[in-house]
């Protein structure tokens, strides 16, 4: 299992499935308390960002989440 960083976003992969990855979304200020999720949703055949309820975000950490899930993505047509 592996982890990305981002500037201000960690991602931690959390479990292998067969086809695809699911990763835990976390700050890199408190690694402990995961705010969302990145998994495979099948009716876009794309990674999705699952956000935890109640939890709040700005552009500097979206845009850490989509050069994540470009990223997920470019990985996966090679």
């Amino acid at each position: 299992m592996g982890s990305y960083v981002g500037k201000y976003i960690e991602f931690i992969e959390v479990e292998q499935k067969p086809k695809t990855k699911v990763y835990a979304v976390v700050t890199v200020y408190d690694v402990e308390e995961t705010i969302g999720y990145i998994k495979w949703f099948p009716r876009w055949r794309k990674y999705a960002f699952y956000p935890n309820l109640d939890t709040v975000w700005e552009t500097k950490c979206l845009t850490d989440i989509i050069e994540f899930l470009n990223k997920l993505m470019e990985d996966r047509k090679k």
